[in-house]
């Protein structure tokens, strides 16, 4: 009888330690800071605070931003602010400004660390039905929405245009508008083209008026074009697919594409660095969750951790507990009969009633 008073006193106490931890870490109160309200970052922060985040105990906050380059500047200064989505191609654009000794740059970028790359970002390029434009080296000296100062939208559009044409957009062409702000000018003929940035499919298409929708097309890429041979340097070519938009594309439309990156700061503190790891792992145990449920874009994602450029350096406490999760998935997937293989075994015996009711073997 005492034995047994004991162990239920002793069951007792351990669930009030567990209750008890589990609320001081549901108290990490984190951000991540994404992009416009109707892109596709905004979409994998809330996948993020949804699958990922309360396993590790905690509470996501997802703010949406300009872009990229607002997210570098917020994840290094504001408080709160844990986690950013960063393109590439912005946050190299920082590596090379601290490489070439700008210190601003240095101490903006430098203190950043990644968690893991994410996917591709497709980069459209919008015109008019009526536009003669057909393909994207066809901008040149156009009139010309570059995304708003602060989002990555500016920096892809301004760098891919600087390849193509050896010169940047004249000052006079170039607008700085919001996603929805340029397709209105565009529709009322304010501007030529619209160059945004999001993954497919996009909210910002997929929510747009079917009447509106039918007044645009995007440019395609000219593989033969010499600006496109020159685009190459940076950018990666990539399909806007009609099964991402299936009700207004006839036809598939080659473009080019920028990579998305996870990214958070090189924290030292006991706690920080303990909900991170606890995050990480809760990404790894969660993907299928992400793959399933979330955006479209998890199925892109990989889980791996390639190597990277100079100036480009992954988080040690979160790259440790990723690589030792997606060692152990590997090995899990690698130890298990396929599905196919197994319901053969399965099926190669007498398969009784039980098992036949709940379609085990037939």
């Amino acid at each position: 009888m005492l034995k047994a008073i004991l162990a239920g006193l002793a069951a007792l106490i351990i669930q009030l330690f567990s209750t008890a931890a589990l609320a001081a870490a549901a108290d990490a109160n984190y951000k991540i800071v994404t992009g416009p309200e109707r892109g596709t970052y905004i979409q994998i922060g809330q996948d993020l605070a949804k699958w990922v985040a309360p396993p590790a105990g905690i509470d996501l906050e997802v703010i949406p931003s300009k872009g990229s380059a607002e997210n570098v500047q917020r994840m290094r200064f504001e408080p709160g602010v844990k986690l950013a989505l960063v393109q590439s191609d912005v946050y190299q654009a920082y590596v090379d400004m601290a490489n070439s000794g700008n210190e601003e740059a240095g101490t903006l970028i430098r203190p950043l660390r990644l968690i893991m790359p994410l996917y591709d970002e497709e980069i459209y390029f919008v015109v008019r039905n009526d536009s003669p434009m057909k393909t994207i080296n066809e901008i040149k000296d156009k009139a010309i929405s570059v995304g708003l100062i602060g989002s990555g939208t500016a920096q892809s559009a301004t760098t891919l245009y600087r390849l193509m044409f050896g010169q940047p957009i004249p000052e006079q062409n170039a607008q700085h508008l919001s996603n929805e702000d340029a397709l209105a000018a565009l529709i009322v003929k304010k501007i030529d083209v619209a160059i945004i940035v999001a993954g497919q499919p996009a909210k910002l298409f997929t929510d747009m008026n079917p009447e509106l929708l039918q007044q645009i097309r995007f440019l395609r890429v000219d593989p033969n074009a010499p600006e496109t041979a020159r685009a190459k340097q940076t950018y990666y070519p990539a399909t806007i697919h009609v099964s991402s938009y299936p009700n207004w594309l006839k036809e598939d439309v080659p473009t080019w594409t920028v990579k998305a990156f996870l990214v958070t700061y090189d924290y030292n503190l006991r706690d920080t660095v303990g909900n991170l790891r606890r995050f990480a792992d809760s990404l790894c145990e969660n993907f299928t969750n992400l793959q399933e449920h979330g955006h479209p874009k998890w199925k892109q994602v990989k889980l791996e951790l390639p190597g990277l450029g100079k100036g480009w350096q992954y988080y040690p406490p979160v790259e440790r507990r990723l690589k030792a999760c997606f060692a152990h998935r590997a090995a899990v997937q690698a130890a298990a009969p396929p599905r196919a293989a197994a319901m053969e075994q399965v099926n190669a015996r007498p398969c009784p009633d039980q098992e036949r009711l709940l379609l085990l073997c037939k």
